[in-house]
């Protein structure tokens, strides 16, 4: 991985995680509505045409991931990343913030849930696939936890706002999840064990390796961004952030 400085990103640096999943986010029209001109984007929106872009915020730990558009139709958390990342770039954090905003950007640019058929967040075991490569960086960079953002349709599965998080093996899964609801009113979800309901989601991948982890949910139409959904999701990746106090 190279890592290249950036002088836009105040005190960050960016790189491509994996060269096979670049896209144009901007062909998505939902998308390209609610990203506005500025400099710092265009260089994100440049980098995910190479590839999976990964953005690395502040220094020292605690040391966590906020991880979007695993799911390409997923739009809302995606955009919320892209905020997210506009409102810490210049901020003292107290920690290290690694944000992928754009797990597969090709799914992105063409406003589906697959990459080259295959559901990603059931795919994070499967060699070779792009949630399975953000695990094993995961994995090298010993991070204290991980945070995964979805959206989800009106009355599907699960249908609410919402965080996913087990209590086994990684009780900090569920520490975590607990006060992102506290703070955000988004209901809690949780599984006794990782791995019980969902095979191969980063979530549960991440838990069964003791680095602790949550999913959080949105409600937006698939492909699509419902009033409110945005801001939402950016809460509760503050709410993550809080947590670990990397934001005070």
């Amino acid at each position: 991985m190279n890592f290249k400085d950036n002088d836009i990103i105040s005190g960050g640096k960016i790189s491509i995680l994996s060269p096979h999943s670049g896209g144009n986010i901007q062909d998505n029209p939902y998308l390209k509505k609610n990203i506005f001109s500025d400099n710092g984007f265009d260089l994100i929106i440049k980098s995910a045409q190479m590839g999976t872009p990964l953005v690395e915020l502040g220094k020292g730990r605690p040391k966590v991931m906020v991880v979007a558009g695993v799911h390409g139709n997923e739009l809302p958390p995606q955009i919320a990343a892209l905020n997210l990342m506009e409102h810490i770039k210049n901020m003292s954090l107290w920690g290290t913030v690694y944000l992928i905003p754009f797990a597969a950007p090709g799914a992105t640019m063409e406003n589906t849930r697959w990459f080259k058929g295959s559901d990603l967040n059931r795919a994070s075991s499967s060699e070779g696939s792009i949630t399975n490569m953000i695990l094993k960086f995961i994995q090298m960079l010993n991070l204290d936890a991980v945070a995964d953002f979805h959206s989800t349709k009106p009355k599907s599965n699960p249908g609410r706002e919402s965080v996913f998080c087990t209590k086994k093996p990684c009780i900090n899964s569920y520490n975590i999840a607990q006060y992102i609801t506290k703070k955000t009113s988004s209901e809690l979800i949780c599984y006794d064990e990782a791995g019980s309901m969902y095979k191969g989601a980063l979530e549960d991948e991440c838990n069964l390796r003791n680095i602790p982890s949550v999913t959080c949910e949105v409600v937006s139409e698939n492909g699509k961004i419902n009033p409110g959904s945005i801001e939402r999701s950016f809460l509760q990746m503050k709410m993550f952030l809080k947590h670990f106090k990397i934001l005070r």
